[in-house]
């Protein structure tokens, strides 16, 4: 067992896992406690480094693309204190750090592990069902369909067409930009409807605008690696057209009256803003067609 203990988290190696765990120290990022432990296979490790510095150093692991849900939804725009692949060394512990480093080395030499791309995720990724509110609102996740709630704050367009609820088999991909502090992120729903949509996030139904608490919002890069996931895998998907504008609608059930009442109260809404202005024709489109899919 190679291991080594710091405040910043622990990393145990047994010969086939690479065990993480994230420190409790308050310095550690609120994304790496939640995300909690993770356990790497061997077999999706592409490359290990510690690079020493003056004080302290860090220990850097490198995963086979593709093998991770949590990397591919986030394409590398993790905060780098929030990278779980990454870890804070002190000095004086960099002897036990190069060590575990040559037995992840040996180990990969050993097995064979290829650096080629995987054809599946080799990690599970959050467990669900999985809730985060953002700074637009509420978002979760059961492993069978998306839901948002979307905060008072959120922009009224969004707050007209109500909570939005997405199956998982009706989405082609996450799109997800974390809030800087000093630009504003977003997690998109894109669906093979929406694909071609070019509305602003802090507008768009399938969209959350994260602008508020950096802290907090970078949690919905939990959802956004949960629905990845669940996705079919990247290598599946190679060359392979988003929009399919030829599937018929599916047949929209009879609602109650009160159902009914909602829908014609947030058309009207909809309605009012595009001739306020405060909606362009391709955003009323768009938010209308949300409006009427919900019901």
């Amino acid at each position: 067992m190679a291991e080594i203990i710091q405040r910043d988290g622990t990393w145990a190696f047994d010969g086939s896992t690479v065990r993480i765990t994230p420190g409790r120290h308050r310095s550690v990022p609120l994304f790496r406690q939640t995300y909690g432990e993770i356990a790497v296979p061997l077999e999706a490790v592409s490359g290990v480094v510690y690079e020493p510095e003056r004080k302290r150093g860090r220990l850097r692991m490198r995963l086979r693309e593709g093998a991770d849900p949590l990397l591919q939804a986030t394409g590398g725009r993790l905060p780098e204190g929030a990278d779980p692949y990454r870890l804070t060394v002190e000095g004086d512990r960099s002897g036990v750090a190069e060590y575990v480093v040559a037995e992840i080395r040996q180990s990969l030499l050993l097995e064979q592990i290829p650096a080629e791309p995987t054809k599946a995720y080799l990690l599970p990724g959050p467990p669900v069902p999985v809730s985060v509110r953002s700074s637009d609102g509420t978002v979760s996740f059961d492993g069978t369909q998306v839901r948002i709630d979307w905060a008072d704050t959120s922009d009224r367009v969004k707050r007209a067409t109500g909570p939005r609820i997405i199956g998982i088999g009706d989405l082609v991909q996450v799109e997800w930009l974390p809030n800087s502090g000093y630009e504003d992120g977003f997690l998109r729903f894109v669906t093979r409807e929406t694909v071609f949509s070019k509305l602003p996030a802090e507008r768009d139904p399938y969209a959350l605008d994260l602008w508020g608490s950096v802290r907090r919002d970078l949690l919905t890069a939990l959802v956004a690696a949960a629905v990845t996931a669940r996705l079919p895998h990247p290598s599946t998907r190679a060359g392979a057209e988003y929009a399919d504008r030829d599937r018929p609608p599916a047949a929209v059930p009879r609602q109650s009256a009160d159902h009914h009442d909602i829908l014609l109260r947030r058309l009207r809404e909809l309605g009012e803003l595009h001739r306020d202005g405060v909606l362009t024709d391709e955003e009323f489109a768009l938010t209308k067609a949300a409006v009427l899919r919900s019901f």
